[in-house]
């Protein structure tokens, strides 16, 4: 995995300055893409586009299947107003997701700034994990790791460790929780890449340590596969 480097702090730097000059205070869904890829987290291709024909260009170029998504300051979660589209196929299916989500949107929260739609590819589907980084009053930063979808949810199966922490500790914070059976292999499935999966632990261990302006990170969920994780979804709350 990448390390980053005193230009890549630099660069994330100045996204999270054009969100506080503009009076945001979560990143919109791209810039908290790009930031985390600074640090060296495996993400997928994406553009953002504000026209139909600019989002079936994207998609055409991205790859078949498609995710769309709605970008706003005012709209945190997107799913509850209509606005993600998933498994598009086609470049029709593309125009259609992109009229639907426009739609939705404006019937309900006509207040609402629209800053485009979010393209990305779709990402093949695997154990799904949440990472996350949080700065407690008390105790400064944290990292959280746990299994994503309802162990979460409702088991509320996670581990938490003060930041920064070494490979060793976010390999623990991935044994420590109750669902860890599932990614070491069961029932005849391929033991997932734990090294990987740790990387992406410290990652976020070192964006929560070293950019202040950071209260919460929230990658979920993260696909980890045999070779390799992907992070899928990007949250990033600005203090």
């Amino acid at each position: 995995m990448l390390k980053s480097t005193k230009n890549d702090f630099s660069l994330a730097h100045d996204i999270i300055q054009k969100a506080t000059a503009q009076k945001r205070y979560q990143l919109f869904d791209h810039e908290a893409r790009k930031l985390i890829e600074l640090y060296g987290i495996t993400i997928g291709r994406y553009d953002v586009v504000s026209s139909s024909d600019a989002a079936i260009r994207a998609a055409t170029s991205l790859g078949y299947p498609v995710v769309l998504k709605i970008i706003s300051p005012d709209i945190g979660h997107k799913t509850d107003v209509g606005g993600v589209r998933t498994g598009i196929k086609d470049a029709e299916g593309v125009k259609k997701a992109f009229e639907e989500i426009l739609r939705n949107v404006k019937e309900k929260r006509p207040d609402a700034r629209i800053h485009g739609i979010f393209v990305e590819e779709m990402a093949s589907p695997s154990t799904e994990v949440i990472v996350g980084g949080i700065r407690d009053p008390q105790f400064g930063p944290a990292v959280m790791f746990g299994l994503g979808g309802i162990f979460v949810e409702v088991f509320k199966d996670v581990s938490f460790r003060i930041a920064p922490v070494e490979e060793f500790e976010a390999l623990d914070m991935i044994s420590d929780i109750k669902g860890a059976t599932l990614l070491k292999g069961f029932r005849n499935t391929q033991p997932l890449d734990m090294p990987a999966l740790a990387q992406t632990i410290i990652q976020v261990s070192h964006i929560i340590t070293s950019l202040d302006e950071i209260k919460e990170i929230d990658l979920n969920p993260v696909f980890v596969y045999p070779k390799g994780v992907r992070a899928v979804d990007a949250r990033i709350i600005l203090s």
